[in-house]
């Protein structure tokens, strides 16, 4: 798949009636399909006082992540997308994945505006992802936001 599609991928897959872990789901199958350097791609969601685990492709991971710790804390309290290109320097990075070399986090968005959680994508190859593929994950991650609320995490 072109990733250049993706944003429009993203908005044709998800139907806004449909539970949001189902949305979520087919989210994270459709990025890690898009980008085969990903080693693991999964959701972070904010739930009672850490990022915890939901969707995600690859092998096991992380549960709880602290939102002040690792890569996806940070991407999570800044509310900015990190691209890093070698996990190991990056100071506090958490290694779900031993692996694991370089990585790059989007923040989620709820309706509301509030960021709710993070897009991660793993790679074992180090500076695996660039900003330009970075734009375009934040594109997707924006398109699932029209589609559904991050933040609403009813069961239907």
């Amino acid at each position: 798949m072109d990733l250049t599609d993706l944003p429009n991928r993203v908005r044709a897959l998800l139907e806004p009636n449909d539970p949001w872990i189902s949305n979520a789901s087919n989210f994270v199958a459709l990025v890690h399909d898009a980008l085969p350097q990903a080693s693991w791609t999964g959701v972070y969601l904010t739930w009672d006082d850490a990022l915890t685990l939901g969707p995600f492709q690859g092998p096991t991971a992380c549960v709880r992540i602290a939102y002040d710790r690792g890569v996806c804390g940070a991407a999570f309290s800044r509310g900015e997308t990190l691209v890093v290109p070698d996990v190991h320097a990056f100071p506090g990075h958490i290694a779900c994945d031993p692996t694991s070399q370089s990585e790059v986090v989007v923040p989620l968005q709820a309706a509301d505006g509030r960021t709710v959680g993070v897009l991660d994508v793993d790679s074992r190859s180090p500076a695996a992802f660039s900003d330009a593929e970075a734009e375009l994950l934040a594109a997707a991650a924006r398109a699932a936001a029209e589609r559904f609320d991050w933040g609403d995490r009813s069961w239907r």
